[in-house]
């Protein structure tokens, strides 16, 4: 036998090196081809911040830095009046999270001191900026209070491990084994963090002039998302309760009173509420959540209450979609909400009147074309900042101040102008399997006929509840760079179409989502794009799992590539750092209790149907969909004699995209494998 190598990078030199090709042969000129290196001359627009004034808007603008392999942000300000565009805050390592005070003389940001992220100010009459306080653990979450007097904000706080021995002391310059570690909570890792350190995240007060936090919480479960009812009272978001960690989306509103410190609960219901925010005059609270009725997935509604916490009302009950960001203007509230596909910010009238503000709130997620965004309001004149999105652009900056919004910068066109870029073509399909319809796009390749030829690639989100979108997606780009008819899709279980959709899926996980797959592709055969011989199919997280679904149904893909899937929903529930989740609200049973269900929902019960070529992708650090979900599958393939590949990203947690070298391998490793598969490609190569 040859030795084998399971290196990551060898896996990705040998694979592209003998096999990446596009699959409809490639011109030898490449200046106009998105390709991988183009990844790391994106740039896109993030957390935009509008002053109190409305004079100008402040963001976060996120390029890739070569020499780090990372995302890195720098603050710049636009005029809004004069469009003239400035970098504000540069050269000082990471920085993020920038936010007015309330008069707009100074900026509040995350900045990089010494090595971590601490609270700056900057006085934007003279530029010049300074640390708020040298802390030991990095901020998070901050806030000024009404009068720009104090700042609230959020930070870790240790608290000492549990132990049941004390370890003798080893002698001087012995090299013992490290201590062991305790744990007690089931929660005791998360994906993107590794293995959590003893203590919880605290709220803590500091003056705006510097100086000593205060720690203003102390509860052993932790409190988040500060807002200030007024300059002496705190809002705050926690479970209290013995068995927070068996209930994870449960959460209630706080009121801290700062001059005792008392704990005051606004909200008791079973169900989530947080993100509260006080309206100008502090007589009301605008807050998001739900009535808990234990299922897979329900929609956030908006709810208003007095500011002691008395008559809550729902303003969103009959709106039908789910609520996201939330901001007053005037006596109104203006709300984020996912509506067919597109990211909406709508202002919502306290009878519960809802009209739409501004479309295209979204293009901050790179790497697929997930719906994401973000937006702020100027308190003196209700003029608005977000992040506009398009099919062809990551995110820029948009302004509206009421006569419609417009762009006000340009990231990317000194780049994108000058490449070919995919068209994206929005198509509705009836379901096979009850006639719904079933939205999606497709990335066409450049130059794109209809002649029934090229390859397909069946690109399936995550999540299962979220939403793809006409948004830019580099990955989308890629693969119809090299040739691929790219079509994405929102099946049943996708939001932003209601709540009756979305809980289609509920115990039904994955079910009937295969059909709106499937009749997708079988749409785009009719339509001559693409050949029914040329066929492959890949996604990630909840998408890798409906990968392996469909491989475990049909033999129709000429190759697959499930990336981070969940195999096991029994070893995913009580391994995953979501299980009590997966256990409470998903399948709604403790896995000794209904082993049916579990086995039924996986895809592990139908690997005995796979005849498809799959690779297996997963980050080595990803503790959402654990590296042993991906090994089952991978070892039950070779056990049965099917070609497959396990590829492991060496670092990565579930967001194999959060580094611009992963992505690039994480698109060039799949085509890699379908080329490989590709019969046309195999038939030229037997004709040579």
């Amino acid at each position: 036998m040859q030795p084998r190598s399971n290196s990551f990078t060898a896996v990705l030199s040998a694979v592209l090196a003998s096999l990446l090709v596009a699959p409809l042969g490639a011109a030898a000129d490449d200046s106009r081809k998105f390709t991988a290196e183009r990844v790391w001359d994106l740039e896109y627009a993030n957390d935009p911040q509008i002053s109190p004034d409305g004079s100008t808007i402040v963001y976060s603008r996120t390029s890739m830095n070569r020499m780090t392999d990372r995302m890195s942000g720098e603050i710049w300000s636009i005029d809004t009046r004069s469009g003239a565009h400035r970098p504000l805050i540069t050269g000082q390592g990471p920085v993020a999270s920038p936010r007015w005070s309330p008069s707009g003389d100074r900026l509040l940001y995350l900045g990089a001191t010494d090595g971590s992220l601490q609270l700056r100010i900057m006085f934007m009459d003279t530029g010049r900026s300074f640390a708020l306080a040298q802390l030991e653990q990095s901020p998070g979450a901050p806030e000024w209070s009404p009068d720009g007097r104090s700042i609230a904000f959020t930070m870790f706080t240790p608290s000492k491990p549990p132990s049941f021995a004390t370890p003798p002391t080893p002698p001087e310059g012995a090299k013992w084994n490290k201590p062991v570690r305790v744990f007690e909570n089931i929660t005791f890792r998360f994906d993107g963090a590794g293995y959590l350190e003893d203590g919880t995240n605290q709220v803590f007060v500091i003056s705006a002039d510097g100086g000593t936090p205060r720690q203003v919480t102390s509860s052993d479960n932790g409190y988040n998302s500060p807002a200030w009812l007024d300059n002496d009272t705190l809002l705050v978001v926690g479970n209290d309760a013995d068995d927070a960690d068996l209930d994870p989306i449960e959460s209630e509103i706080y009121k801290v009173e700062l001059s005792d410190l008392s704990v005051t609960p606004l909200t008791t219901r079973d169900g989530p509420d947080g993100s509260p925010v006080a309206s100008p005059d502090g007589r009301l609270i605008a807050y998001l959540g739900y009535d808990d009725k234990v299922l897979s997935y329900q929609e956030t509604d908006l709810f208003v209450m007095n500011a002691d916490g008395s008559e809550p009302r729902n303003l969103t009950a009959d709106f039908g979609r789910s609520i996201d960001q939330i901001a007053w203007r005037g006596d109104s509230i203006l709300a984020l909400a996912e509506m067919d596909g597109e990211v909406v910010l709508n202002e919502i009238s306290l009878r519960g009147r809802v009209s739409e503000v501004q479309r295209g709130v979204t293009g901050t997620s790179i790497g697929r074309p997930y719906a994401g965004g973000s937006f702020s309001v100027a308190s003196g004149n209700g003029a608005i900042a977000y992040t506009s999105g398009s099919p062809d652009r990551p995110a820029e900056v948009g302004y509206n101040n009421g006569r419609g919004g417009r762009v006000m910068t340009d990231l990317n066109s000194d780049l994108l102008d000058h490449l070919d870029m995919a068209p994206i073509e929005e198509i509705k399909v009836a379901s096979s399997h009850d006639g719904r319809e079933i939205q999606a796009w497709v990335a066409l390749p450049p130059g794109f006929e209809a002649n029934g030829s090229y390859p397909m690639i069946l690109e399936i989100h995550g999540g299962p509840y979220t939403m793809y979108g006409p948004t830019f997606a580099a990955e989308i780009q890629r693969y119809a760079a090299e040739g691929y008819v790219t079509v994405y899709v929102n099946p049943r279980g996708s939001t932003g179409y209601g709540e009756e959709f979305a809980q289609l899926i509920d115990l039904a996980y994955p079910g009937n989502d295969y059909d709106d797959l499937i009749s997708v592709v079988d749409a785009l055969i009719e339509k001559n794009y693409v050949s029914p011989e040329r066929l492959f199919v890949t996604g990630g997280s909840g998408g890798g799992v409906l990968t392996a679904w469909i491989v475990g149904n049909t033999n129709r893909f000429a190759a697959a590539a499930t990336i981070k899937p969940v195999i096991n929903w029994s070893t995913m529930a009580l391994t995953g750092d979501i299980g009590a989740y997966v256990v409470r609200h998903w399948i709604r049973a403790y896995p000794w209790e209904d082993r049916e269900t579990y086995w039924r929902l996986s895809p592990l019960s139908l690997v005995g149907n796979v005849e498809t070529p799959t690779m297996v992708m997963v980050g080595e650090e990803d503790w959402r969909t654990p590296t042993w979900e991906s090994e089952q599958y991978f070892t039950a393939l070779k056990l049965r004699g099917i070609d497959t590949v396990l590829v492991r990203v060496p670092e990565s947690p579930h967001y194999i995209a959060s580094r611009p070298s992963r992505l690039i391998a994480k698109t060039d490793n799949i085509m890699g494998w379908f080329a490989k598969y590709d019969p046309a490609k195999q038939e030229g190569e037997s004709e040579e």
